[in-house]
């Protein structure tokens, strides 16, 4: 996939059963963390707009990984998703949808991911055309008995489920035909960034292949 051309959702969310939530908290961190999480074969790569350091951080894996894919998490304005993508993001992930958010992410050529946890906030998402979606938080909206109460009226959307998901209950949510993949913090734990322990974050990033969709 070359880093020219735009991106989809559904690209993103197809690449590996896992996207990785990003916090980073020193940029030090940022280009050795991304490195082992490509070589452990996961590259579509969420960095959250939590910390003060994040854009600085997309940027030294934009500049030094190219072989990363990246994108921004806590997109919550469009102020947010333009800085992103001046930053190397080459797609966003949203707590909630706005039409705002959604036409600035369009505006800055982003793939979108918006957060949803409701009915009408799937209905809101899908007025402006976006059919793939982050269900968020997983565990605490509903888990996989709402995703598969959702199938019915929205047989036409595709979820990542994000938000209290696991090692241990991954495989429940991808099981779900409405399921493309999840998102999880587990890839990278902040004992592992603070330890330098990138050889972890590898086996961590190689252990998702055993998750099937």
């Amino acid at each position: 996939m070359s880093s020219s051309h735009a991106l989809t959702a559904l690209q993103v969310m197809q690449d590996a059963p896992v996207i990785p939530v990003i916090v980073l908290n020193d940029v030090a961190h940022a280009v050795p963390m991304a490195r082992a999480l490509v070589a452990g074969g996961v590259r579509m790569l969420e960095v959250t707009l939590r910390t003060p350091q994040a854009l600085a951080c997309l940027e030294a894996i934009s500049r030094d990984v190219p072989e990363a894919v990246l994108g921004a998490g806590t997109v919550r304005t469009p102020g947010d998703a333009l800085a992103a993508a001046r930053a190397g993001a080459r797609f966003a992930v949203s707590p909630g949808y706005t039409h705002a958010v959604g036409r600035a992410c369009r505006d800055a050529g982003l793939a979108l991911l918006p957060g949803v946890a409701t009915g009408s906030e799937i209905m809101m998402a899908q007025e402006d055309g976006l059919t793939e979606l982050k269900f968020f938080p997983a565990m605490q909206a509903g888990g996989p008995a709402m995703l598969k109460a959702w199938s019915g009226p929205f047989f036409d959307v595709r979820f990542c489920p994000t938000g209290g998901v696991t090692l241990a209950n991954a495989a429940d949510f991808l099981a779900l035909p409405n399921v493309v993949c999840v998102g999880g913090s587990w890839l990278v734990p902040f004992d592992a960034l603070v330890q330098g322990d990138w050889a972890r974050i590898t086996q961590l990033a190689r252990d998702t292949k055993t998750l099937v969709k």
